[in-house]
C-alpha cells in the first residue's frame, strides 16, 4: 500500500521522542504498539496507519464481545458516539472486535506535533473513558444505556 513517507516519519520521531515502544510494517505504512489504560480494560493495542494523504489511529479492546451481546453493544456505541467530536467507536458484527478510531486528513501538509499526538492519544484515552462500559456490556452487568451512562458521570 502506498503511504507518505514523509508522516510516517513524523510520527516515527513523536513516539522515538515519547519514549513508546513499538513496531513499524515499512511495507505497509503500519505502526502498532500498546497502552495501559486506567478501569478493567487495563490495556488495549494501538494500531496508526499511515496512507498518502491522511493516517487514521485505532485502538481495539483486547477482548470482543460474543455473539449474545453484539446487540447490547450496538447499542452501548451509539450512546457513546453520540456527540463525539473527534472520532468514534466501531464494532465488528462479524466478530465482535471493538475499537475506536481517530482520523487526520493531512493533504498535502505535514501533520504537526500537536495533530500527531491527539491522534495517537485520543483514541486510548475514549477506551479508558468507556472502557469500563465496554466491560459492563462484555460480562452482562449492565445494559446499554447504564452502562454509557456510568461512562459520562463527571
Amino acid at each position: 500500500m502506498e503511504y507518505s513517507v514523509a508522516i510516517a516519519e513524523c510520527i516515527k520521531d513523536f513516539l522515538e521522542e515519547d519514549d513508546w515502544k513499538f513496531t513499524f510494517d515499512e511495507e505497509k505504512g503500519i505502526f502498532k504498539f500498546g497502552i495501559s489504560i486506567k478501569g478493567k480494560l487495563q490495556s488495549c493495542s494501538c494500531i496508526v496507519q499511515v496512507r498518502k494523504h491522511d493516517m487514521v489511529s485505532y485502538a481495539e479492546c483486547k477482548l470482543n464481545c460474543d455473539e449474545e451481546n453484539r446487540d447490547e453493544m450496538a447499542k452501548f456505541i451509539a450512546r457513546a458516539n453520540y456527540g463525539l467530536l473527534d472520532g468514534n467507536f466501531e464494532m465488528d458484527y462479524r466478530d465482535g472486535e471493538i475499537r475506536y478510531k481517530s482520523y487526520l486528513e493531512c493533504g498535502e501538509q505535514i501533520p504537526d506535533l500537536v495533530q500527531i499526538k491527539s491522534l495517537i492519544y485520543v483514541p486510548g484515552i475514549m477506551m479508558e473513558r468507556y472502557g469500563n462500559g465496554i466491560v459492563a456490556i462484555l460480562f452482562g452487568m449492565a445494559n446499554a444505556e447504564e452502562a454509557c451512562k456510568m461512562c459520562e458521570k463527571r
